[in-house]
């Protein structure tokens, strides 16, 4: 099947290759070139997983992705909450247990009922949509095809990926995960909330690419809640074994030793890689990075070729974020259609980690600022605070922490923020508004805080890290 003379939106993901490869992002974007009087279609073809996964219309937020996954890092929260619930004077049996099952027969329920509304939305709003793969033939001409035939390669037959757990209809049971990626420390979460035995092997660093500083409260945290952690070690070879449990062998990076250990699954989470090769881009002219595979843009989200566009996760250097996309994809068709000539600013893009201890951030991290400022140009603001819920619970707060990193001179622009602690994709989303509006330390300070909130914290902080001083909150 051929279609002619149409603009592409070209977002590849993991498994997926196609134009316009779906996504939550896409239906918002799809739907509101139809609406600006395109004509636009969308295909959408998912590669199932090593394991034989599948799933539906949606893409990956939606089906393997933020929905799932927030679900059941909710789950694992209700678990914390029942075990502080008996502080607060709840009558609670000792002993408590998850249904796996019950858990992902709900999830996956919603998740259903999620691709069934998109396919209503792509209706309602006359797009064609096509589950087919496709490529280019030439810069105004799509071919697609269907999946049929298709083979999966047997490669890694004894692990799953993310793409994997949201789908599968039994327990985990006692799981490694390989990887220090969000997705990682996410799943590895929800799995230790839930009551299951996990590790996480870490080759380097975990978040990469996040605040460092952060990053070890995070993982901090998930230690004293129960994750246990490799650090600095690779697996070297998984062995199924008669009784069915996989005996993993990995190489201490330090030490040089092996050790083995046996696990009920291994959940791959090291990356994510483009997969641009089946679309035919280079046959056409669209420039990719040859190391990531990506698609080189520009900042009007163009390609090296003038009717061809690229936005979401395929384009280089763009966040990796459902909403960031959705945004960029309503800009664009605006602008295709001659409505306004807006481009998407990048800068700023607040994201939240939903790992049992939370971490929002939006802007620069430490490490950044000092590396395009100088140490001694920034000001750097922080606090150890407890949530007032944490209080009757008798919880650790020990990495319940802030930090605001500002420009010291001048009205002292804040650069990045950094909180974790409960909901902070809550209170992270709030704030991120103010880096619009070129928020400084001075706008913290002059804002009423809400009492008692986690979030007024963010308004109290008074004390630097070049002070030295203890940032300890005290009284309430």
């Amino acid at each position: 099947m051929f279609l002619s003379k149409i603009v592409y939106h070209l977002y590849t993901f993991r498994k997926a290759s196609s134009f316009v490869d779906f996504h939550t992002k896409t239906s918002h974007w799809s739907g509101g070139s139809a609406q600006l009087g395109q004509r636009v279609a969308v295909l959408d073809y998912v590669e199932p997983s090593l394991k034989g996964t599948k799933w539906g219309l949606g893409g990956t937020c939606v089906n393997v992705g933020c929905i799932p996954k927030k679900l059941m890092h909710q789950a694992a929260l209700l678990g914390t909450a029942v075990k502080d619930a008996r502080k607060y004077g709840w009558q609670i049996p000792e002993s408590l247990s998850h249904d796996w099952s019950t858990m992902a027969e709900a999830v996956q329920n919603h998740v259903k009922s999620l691709n069934w509304g998109h396919r209503v939305q792509l209706q309602d709003k006359k797009v064609k949509y096509l589950n087919m793969k496709g490529s280019l033939v030439d810069t105004h001409t799509i071919r697609a095809v269907n999946g049929k035939g298709k083979e999966v390669p047997g490669a890694m037959e004894f692990g799953i990926t993310s793409d994997d757990v949201f789908w599968l209809k039994e327990s985990p049971k006692k799981t490694l995960v390989v990887g220090a990626s969000y997705v990682a420390l996410e799943c590895a979460g929800f799995l230790t909330g839930i009551g299951l035995d996990t590790t996480v092997m870490v080759r380097s660093i975990a978040l990469r690419g996040f605040d460092q500083q952060m990053s070890g409260l995070v993982t901090d945290y998930m230690e004293a809640y129960g994750t246990k952690f490799s650090w600095k070690c690779t697996p070297k070879s998984i062995e199924k074994l008669p009784s069915g449990l996989l005996r993993v062998t990995w190489m201490d990076l330090n030490t040089k030793e092996e050790h083995q250990d046996t696990f009920n699954s291994v959940l791959w989470a090291v990356g994510r890689a483009s997969e641009t090769k089946t679309l035919n881009l280079e046959k056409v002219g669209v420039e990719i990075n040859k190391e990531t595979g990506k698609i080189i843009v520009a900042t009007d989200e163009a390609t090296s070729v003038p009717n061809i566009f690229a936005i979401g996760d395929i384009a280089e250097g763009r966040p990796e974020l459902t909403p960031t996309a959705i945004k960029a994809g309503k800009l664009l068709a605006r602008r295709l259609v001659g409505h306004s000539t807006e481009l998407m600013n990048y800068d700023n893009v607040a994201t939240t980690v939903f790992t049992p201890l939370e971490y929002g951030c939006v802007g620069l991290s430490e490490e950044e600022a000092e590396r395009r400022h100088g140490k001694d140009q920034i000001e750097v603001y922080h606090a150890f605070y407890k949530p007032l819920e944490f209080t009757v619970a008798e919880r650790d707060a020990t990495q319940c922490y802030i930090k605001v990193v500002c420009l010291r001179e001048g009205d002292q622009r804040v650069l990045g923020m950094h909180f974790t602690g409960p909901n902070a994709g809550e209170v992270t989303q709030g704030f991120s508004l103010g880096f619009q509006c070129g928020l400084t330390y001075e706008h913290l300070r002059n804002t009423v805080g809400i009492h008692p909130t986690c979030a007024e914290e963010l308004i109290k902080l008074n004390i630097t890290k070049r002070s030295g001083l203890d940032a300890t909150v005290t009284g309430c």
